[in-house]
């Protein structure tokens, strides 16, 4: 009999396989043509400029190269806003606590880096408890509710869909507020498709935060200076409501996989009682 462990580590490895293929499927070629075109690019970039040889060009491309790890973007001049005023400051650590990490920005200073460190240690657990209370009070009307349905000699039968109809009310309006509306505004704002407003939105509500997509980084476009502590106050409350929602898919998987693979052996029990029926009563002893 396969116990729940085993199959949720054989199902844990096979879904990692699945991904890493499908991902290698479809991105593999977009690479090489990617890569296959850059070099084709600078080739042409030496040929109009003859002044400059290949040793050059290739110190130009680690200079911009360290400068987009810095954080500072090659597009436009000296002009463009600067990455660690109190906006994006205030961004940067809802990231940090949040564990988020998009990448595209860091701190470089030794100074900065030390104390990254130290209030990551205490910002993490200080936004997972705040999170966790955060979830309760989000769904604390549910499980009032839950426990008003099933409450003795309550007709469960009949205020059942009450249940239903929160739990469907919950979701609905979370994913408006946080799924499918946002992405309408960043689209407008970014410039980019809704898809890719999309992408960015679950991302980052999941905390995997790629960092391909941020915020208020194009330097040709002018944001307000509210508008990504605006996100981050978003962000916040976004990932209360999908970490609810997670939580409720891990107990539906888990109670789905117990129920579907792991079964009590009825067999034995038959036979324990065939076995009982045979045998003679025996006297039994009283205890008082």
């Amino acid at each position: 009999q396969i116990t729940w462990t085993s199959l949720l580590v054989l199902g844990y490895l096979f879904y990692l396989l699945l991904g890493a293929m499908v991902f290698q499927l479809l991105e593999k070629q977009s690479e090489t043509h990617f890569r296959d075109q850059f070099q084709l690019e600078k080739l042409k970039f030496l040929q109009n400029y003859t002044c400059l040889d290949r040793q050059a060009l290739e110190q130009l491309v680690q200079v911009l190269m360290e400068a987009w790890v810095k954080g500072v973007n090659p597009e436009g001049n000296s002009s463009n806003p600067s990455n660690w005023d109190f906006s994006n400051s205030f961004f940067f650590a809802g990231t940090v606590i949040t564990t988020i990490g998009y990448g595209n920005l860091s701190p470089s200073t030794v100074a900065g880096q030390m104390f990254c460190v130290f209030y990551a240690l205490f910002g993490v657990p200080l936004n997972l408890a705040f999170l966790n209370q955060l979830g309760k009070g989000l769904s604390a009307h549910l499980i009032t509710l839950e426990r008003w349905v099933q409450k003795p000699g309550r007709a469960q039968v009949q205020h059942q869909p009450i249940l239903y109809f929160h739990l469907a009310v919950f979701l609905t309006t979370g994913t408006l507020l946080f799924l499918i509306f946002p992405p309408l505004v960043f689209s407008y704002v970014e410039g980019w498709s809704y898809g890719e407003g999309f992408y960015f939105t679950f991302i980052t509500l999941s905390t995997i935060g790629f960092g391909d997509y941020v915020v208020g980084t194009n330097p040709n476009k002018h944001y307000i200076p509210v508008y990504r502590s605006l996100t981050a106050i978003w962000i916040v409350f976004g990932l209360a409501w999908l970490a609810q929602v997670f939580n409720v898919a891990a107990d539906l998987m888990e109670k789905f996989l117990q129920l579907r693979w792991y079964k009590p052996d009825f067999s034995l029990a038959e036979g324990a009682t065939t076995k009982l029926e045979d045998e003679p009563e025996q006297p039994r002893v009283h205890i008082p």
